[in-house]
């Protein structure tokens, strides 16, 4: 079988060295060595000022609201995982969708201001598979209106805009390091901000509010990432430059194979794409599932990322209709995108899609 992604396992015996430093030091969590050594090196690696790294990019989302005290509504895309609105529901906010581009797939800034009203906290952007949203125009409508923006971050590893980690705009950023990302620490995630005072709030959030070891200073929660976790992450940052040397050779491979097949993501002027994803749009769901269902004839899992449009969602009960983002999800498939896929296999999955 070859699946939609795979994780990528660094080297056995580098990994184990490192777990022989935990066993040695028997420092498991709580803020361990291996975890300041691998928030110093992903500061440097990505550009940014403040990253703090957390047990999961869902617990990054739900951090980044209580750090900056969200309220009622939020303005937020309806084509996404799923995370990035059951996160705001989970936190008894309301989400409210902004119509998609329907060929950059992110949030529509000239959609968005339409949805604004006095109980409007937030903008929480998505940069979809990766791709940067138009990060100025959104701040500006935040700025007019005094919201905050939150940018779920989960697939633009190692994204830029005009030369500069995209991380460094809104508020702040969040990072899923789950095991089948382009850079991952088995699970785990993170939260990028330029503001010193709220990322010491956040450290605080992440270990139950506890500041000393008998001083509890302000609402926490568990959500620390440990040192197996870290450990991971550094031998996967030392390879990070292969992997994503190899993700990109095999999007190229795939956007010049699909060129004339079907339709790809147009993505930001000012940015390159880091290759977290193959997404393709067909003419029609028709054609989508025909075109899957041959593929898993032929041992190949692609993911209908993302669908459904979350707009559609049961449990968040929205009356509202996002044509642009049902229209895509209907016709999004994303084609398997790991380090360790061969041409070969590369090659079948383009020729299945054109041949069907």
């Amino acid at each position: 079988m070859i699946p939609v992604t795979k994780a990528y396992l660094p080297n056995k015996a580098k990994y184990q060295s490192y777990v022989d430093r935990i066993f040695d030091s028997g420092w498991l969590t709580n803020n361990g060595s291996l975890l300041q050594e691998l928030e110093r090196r992903l500061a440097e690696y990505l550009g940014v000022k403040n990253i703090i790294l957390v047990a999961n990019g869902s617990f990054a989302l739900q951090l980044a609201y209580k750090a900056l005290a969200l309220k009622g509504d939020v303005i937020t895309t309806p084509f996404s995982f799923a995370a990035t609105t059951s996160t705001l529901a989970w936190e008894g906010l309301t989400p409210i969708f902004a119509d998609i581009n329907p060929k950059t797939f992110n949030i529509d800034p000239a959609q968005i201001e339409d949805q604004i009203t006095s109980n409007t906290s937030a903008i929480v952007p998505v940069h979809v598979f990766g791709n940067p949203c138009d990060v100025e125009a959104i701040q500006a409508i935040a700025d007019k209106h005094k919201l905050k923006v939150i940018y779920d971050a989960a697939h633009a590893f190692g994204s830029e805009y005009k030369s500069q980690s995209v991380l460094n705009y809104g508020d702040i950023s969040t990072l899923s390091f789950h095991s089948t990302k382009l850079f991952h620490t088995i699970e785990g995630g993170a939260v990028i901000t330029n503001d010193d005072e709220l990322a010491k709030k956040i450290r605080l959030m992440i270990n139950f509010g506890i500041s000393s070891p008998t001083s509890v200073t302000s609402l926490g929660t568990n959500a620390k990432m440990n040192e197996f976790e870290a450990a991971m992450g550094l031998c996967v940052l030392d390879d990070i430059e292969e992997v994503r040397k190899k993700r990109e050779t095999i999007w190229l491979t795939y956007s010049k194979g699909l060129l004339d097949a079907v339709k790809l993501q147009k993505w930001n002027e000012y940015s390159k794409n880091n290759a977290a994803y193959a997404p393709t749009l067909f003419d029609s769901e028709a054609q989508l599932l025909k075109i899957e269902s041959k593929l898993k004839e032929n041992g190949i899992l692609p993911r209908r990322y993302f669908y459904p449009s979350l707009d559609t969602l049961e449990y968040i009960n929205s009356k509202q209709v996002c044509d642009n983002s049902r229209n895509i999800a209907s016709r999004i498939l994303c084609l398997p995108m790991y380090p360790s896929l061969n041409n070969e296999n590369i090659e079948k999955i383009i020729n299945l899609i054109k041949e069907s």
